[in-house]
């Protein structure tokens, strides 16, 4: 069998261009208000989503979802997965839901 070309590797997001991200969910509890939400969502993302250079797609009010990866093809890390979670634990929220790393093209 021939080996892919790297165009045909980075079209199939496969070998080097493989992506792994992960995905979050978690609840507010009752007592945070719009307004703490909206600083609360900008915190992990000036803290933890863009110092670490990932991704969130997602949202919610008071129940949310979505999923992180890197903002350029590459991995998240076992490491971007507790600095999430270490984030999200000091927070007013419950119901955190960390999944392990999967790759986001093929799974």
């Amino acid at each position: 069998m021939a080996a892919r070309s790297r165009r045909l590797r980075k079209k199939l997001r496969v070998d080097e261009f493989q992506e792994f991200g992960f995905d979050i969910s978690w609840t507010f509890n009752e007592s945070v208000t719009e307004e703490q939400i909206d600083t609360i969502v900008d915190q992990f993302i000036d803290d933890v989503i863009e110092p670490r250079n990932l991704g969130f797609h997602g949202g919610g009010h008071k129940e949310w979802e979505g999923i992180i990866a890197t903002q350029e093809i590459g991995k998240c890390s076992e490491e971007d997965r507790t600095a999430v979670t270490d984030f999200w634990k000091g927070q007013e929220a419950s119901d955190l839901v960390v999944s392990e790393l999967y790759d986001i093209w093929w799974s």
